[in-house]
């Protein structure tokens, strides 16, 4: 008979929150901030927009090099989706990633409809944006810190980076790896696998000076925010 094999409960100092509960419950005692923000859409510029129908998807160097991005706020100035709420859950419906209860197609076809009038991208969910990880992990540099963890979705595998190498080489984050943090515990980087933001956790001057100095767009956590927050909520 096979020993069924059950992992350790993470560390939550290096993951991402689960979604059936609060999301500063899941880190109490941990972090006390935490603030999410948005991965913004992408409009080609000096690449072919055509690419990201392909199996020739540009890079994500090529992507930060040689495309805009497109706030969440612009996209919903260009359409008639009037909340953030909204706009989540019409993304979150083209990845069919909520059930018939939760998910709007009258909003994920204005979405498609705006993004394909405009040759825009919409975000990839479950990857942390090119556009945005060069200024934060500089940000992250400018508070003391050479040196990060890179994990896997649940942590069961990390690598110390040198944090001047991730900005010089946006590929090192790749698909697998959904977490950042410092070796003390006291910044995670983290991004939920089918969500199209990312979360940002730390004390709370750390998380407004990172906050502002990236122009983040999105929003602090309350005590009952959840990674599904637009239809929680």
């Amino acid at each position: 008979m096979t020993e069924m094999r059950v992992l350790p409960a993470p560390h939550k100092f290096d993951v991402c929150s689960p979604a059936d509960m609060p999301i500063k419950k899941f880190y109490e005692g941990v972090f006390e901030e935490v603030f999410i923000f948005f991965h913004p859409f992408i409009k080609p510029q000096t690449i072919d927009y055509n690419l990201f129908r392909s199996d020739t998807c540009p890079t994500k160097s090529e992507i930060r090099d040689h495309c805009e991005m497109i706030s969440w706020k612009k996209l919903l100035e260009l359409s008639t989706i009037t909340s953030y709420k909204h706009l989540d859950i019409g993304l979150r419906t083209i990845i069919l990633g909520l059930n018939k209860t939760f998910a709007n197609e009258e909003i994920a076809k204005i979405i498609n409809d705006i993004c394909d009038q405009n040759k825009i991208i919409y975000p990839t969910e479950g990857l942390f944006p090119e556009f945005i990880m060069d200024k934060l992990l500089q940000g992250i540099k400018n508070i003391g810190y050479d040196w990060i963890w890179r994990g896997d979705e649940f942590c069961t595998e990390r690598k110390l980076e040198y944090i001047c190498d991730l900005i010089e080489d946006v590929n090192l984050l790749d698909n697998e790896h959904r977490n950042l943090f410092t070796h003390d515990n006291h910044i995670l980087l983290t991004t939920h696998w089918d969500s199209h933001f990312s979360i940002l956790c730390s004390d709370k001057m750390t998380v407004k000076n990172l906050v502002d100095f990236c122009d983040l767009e999105g929003f602090y956590c309350s005590d009952t925010t959840e990674i599904y927050w637009s239809v929680r909520n």
